[in-house]
């Protein structure tokens, strides 16, 4: 028989989750002095990738079972870039994002430390190219922003008839912003121009 001694233990030490999230991964935003001047570095992604070839974006990826996300940030920023962990100075964690994908993103802002980014080797099967943005630069810039809708939909099994007014039941719509930065030939948009924006936002 359930009781409230079994539900105390049950929640014992219970650590709160996002609820759905079915892909969690880590990015960090990567600080490089440049002649007295502080840039942010982006990567293209390689053009051989299954996912959003030849996109911008910051390091990152997945987060495996056996680290935290910032140990994540960490750990792909040095096999993206081919630099040592201990050339990565993570400075702060910052907003996280949900996306209405299932997916947590986790991000972080470091430093690079006693890093020649003019002579970065950087690992190519994940990497088309790198290219730094002055801070000062993006944060002259107020964001393009358009919109895209995201809608309900149910998939042809759903069980209609065990809810409220079935197929007519009034089912929410969203709004999802779409951020976008120009630097030279770059468009910075998506994932990475919505993290950019927050990261902005707060050093602002």
């Amino acid at each position: 028989m359930m009781d409230i001694q079994l539900i105390r233990k049950a929640l014992h030490n219970k650590k709160p989750v996002l609820l759905d999230i079915v892909h969690e991964s880590a990015v960090l935003i990567p600080i490089v002095e440049i002649d007295k001047s502080c840039h942010i570095l982006f990567q293209v992604r390689s053009l051989s990738l299954s996912k959003q070839p030849g996109e911008i974006c910051f390091p990152g990826g997945k987060i495996e079972p056996y680290e935290t996300p910032m140990e994540c940030a960490i750990r792909e920023t040095s096999e993206e870039l081919n630099i040592l962990e201990n050339n990565i100075e993570v400075m702060s964690a910052l907003d996280y994002l949900v996306t209405p994908f299932n997916m947590a993103i986790y991000s972080f802002c470091g430093i690079l430390k006693d890093v020649d980014i003019r002579a970065l080797d950087f690992n190519q099967h994940e990497v088309s190219s790198i290219f730094t943005v002055p801070i000062e630069e993006l944060l002259r810039q107020e964001p393009k922003v358009s919109s895209m809708m995201i809608h309900t939909e149910a998939t042809d099994d759903f069980p209609f008839h065990l809810v409220q007014n079935g197929k007519a039941y009034d089912w929410k719509a969203g709004t999802y912003p779409v951020y976008f930065y120009q630097y030279n030939d770059y468009v910075i948009w998506g994932i990475t121009a919505k993290i950019l924006k927050a990261f902005l936002d707060t050093i602002k």
